[in-house]
């Protein structure tokens, strides 16, 4: 095999031992040394919200995204509903967002007050691409949610021309592209704003939620910091009408520590992802993912497409090989989203991607031997 990352034979007793879908114990156990004497001194001085760590983490998280401000908060939900209210996408406009996401990019919308308006995807990358976004944008579309799925970037530089033209902003939802990059620019930094998330899933993940919103724009940046302050930028003055949501200090000393290690373990991701395209190169029945030209993908998850996927992945679990779904059903067919009054049918690439869709394990410490015994069950099984 050219090239071959597959470096070792295996020993056969480790082709029966069981394989998570993501390992965050072993994440942990890398910085838990490190992060232990921050988080004590943290609970002695009782300084719990703001304060040195989370200033620290907000412009390290900036420099790394390659923007001028982070504003740390409660969560990744959070951080895009205020990138829409900052940006006054409220009162009803309507934001385009694709089905193929998690409900959280459409949640927001609605939490701002807005209006959404879904999208299908493209079939090889599963992203909103300029096609897709011209075939579904509306002069009265105020904003485009550019989904950076998987750990790949949407094409933002495709979209905004035709958003442009409509006179909508483009918004990228970050919450699974920390490191990753487009034509050398960081996802977060493609467009005038940008939210991310830090669940403890995440490549960037804290020990609990967190979030961030991600902006170049002054004047952006302090309305994003006034409104998730209540409004406020002096106590008890309270100038808009706002809501609370902060990053804590214990979780800005997690991420501050997993932050130094990011770019090592997306590369560990990369060389696994690389692996899995090896040994899954020659299966019939089993569409490997593609990575857009000009994007470097952080290998969040490693989606396959299979067909009679609900049967494989019942064979996976058996066989103790922790794989998982995203996302089984496309936001509109959820019944949160019943009253827009949508079918199957409306989406159908996103909606025959979601029957077919299946996640390989993945995490920076995943080994050679646990992704051949993945796919030495996923080949018998298909």
């Amino acid at each position: 095999m050219t090239n071959s990352v597959l470096t070792s034979a295996v020993p056969v007793e480790t082709l029966t031992a069981p394989v998570p879908f993501i390992d965050l114990v072993a994440q942990q156990g890398e910085i838990l040394d490190e992060i232990s004497t921050a988080i004590v001194d943290t609970l002695r001085r009782a300084t719990f919200i703001g304060g040195k760590h989370v200033d620290a983490f907000e412009a390290e998280f900036a420099a790394y995204c390659a923007v001028t401000h982070c504003i740390g908060v409660g969560n990744g939900t959070d951080a895009l509903e205020l990138a829409l209210r900052a940006l006054d996408i409220v009162d009803g406009r309507e934001v385009l967002v694709p089905v193929n996401s998690f409900i959280a990019s459409a949640e927001a919308v609605l939490r701002a007050g807005a209006t959404v308006r879904f999208s299908d995807v493209d079939d090889d990358s599963l992203l909103l691409d300029r096609a897709t976004v011209e075939r579904a944008i509306t002069d009265e579309t105020a904003a485009v949610m550019a989904v950076h799925l998987y750990g790949q970037t949407a094409p933002v530089d495709q979209i905004l021309p035709v958003a442009g033209r409509h006179g909508a902003v483009v918004i990228e939802d970050a919450a699974q592209s920390q490191g990753a990059t487009r034509y050398g620019r960081p996802a977060g930094s493609l467009s005038r704003i940008a939210g991310t998330s830090f669940y403890p899933g995440k490549n960037l993940g804290a020990a609990g939620d967190g979030g961030a919103v991600l902006t170049s724009d002054d004047d952006l940046a302090a309305r994003v910091r006034r409104i998730a302050s209540h409004g406020s930028t002096e106590k008890y003055v309270h100038d808009e009408f706002g809501f609370n949501s902060r990053l804590d200090s214990i979780q800005a000393i997690v991420l501050r520590s997993k932050l130094a290690r990011l770019d090592a373990w997306n590369e560990a991701r990369r060389v696994a992802a690389r692996r899995y395209d090896e040994l899954l190169a020659d299966v019939d029945g089993v569409r490997t993912p593609v990575t857009l030209a000009g994007n470097v993908h952080n290998w969040h998850i490693y989606s396959v497409r299979v067909e009679n996927r609900d049967r494989i992945l019942a064979g996976l679990h058996a066989e103790g090989i922790g794989a998982a779904l995203h996302y089984p059903t496309p936001i509109h067919l959820t019944g949160a989203f019943r009253h827009l009054g949508l079918a199957r049918g409306d989406f159908p690439v996103a909606e025959r991607a979601a029957a077919q869709l299946l996640s390989l394990p993945m995490f920076p410490h995943l080994t050679e031997a646990q992704q051949i015994r993945v796919v030495d069950v996923l080949k018998r099984l298909v």
